[in-house]
């Protein structure tokens, strides 16, 4: 229930958000953000917060202090194909976006992992999130 609950919260934040536009077939088109930040604030923070410090009773994770974002792979990953209640975006957000949005998080909200995080990194794990799928 909570699952259903966070994925329509999710989902009617993004209806709200002038950015988002249906296409025709019924598949959302990419956002047209500029960089991570904006990312962030436009979709991310709907669930996450402003600060990155999740839901009061845990349901969305914080990702302010995660350790889990050492590597890069995992959130990019996540944000890919979704997690939990977390919807996946790789439909919505081009590779660079997810580059740029990942590299936000993981240098923004007490996080310190510096390392670059690339549009080429991000197109080699969605190859291999499509292999595991076949």
């Amino acid at each position: 229930m909570r699952r259903a609950l966070l994925r329509l919260g999710v989902l009617a934040a993004l209806a709200a958000t002038p950015a988002l536009a249906d296409s025709p077939g019924g598949r959302p088109v990419k956002l047209a953000l500029p960089d991570g930040e904006q990312v962030y604030k436009q979709v991310c923070a709907a669930c996450h917060l402003d600060h990155a410090q999740g839901s009061p009773d845990g349901t969305v994770p914080a990702l302010a202090h995660n350790a889990k974002l050492a590597s890069a792979d995992y959130p990019i990953t996540v944000v890919m194909k979704g997690q939990g209640g977390m919807p996946w975006f790789s439909e919505m957000l081009t590779p660079g976006q997810v580059a740029a949005v990942v590299g936000y998080v993981r240098t923004h909200f007490d996080n310190s992992y510096a390392d670059p995080v690339s549009e080429a990194d991000v197109k080699r794990i969605a190859a291999a999130i499509r292999a595991s799928e076949e």
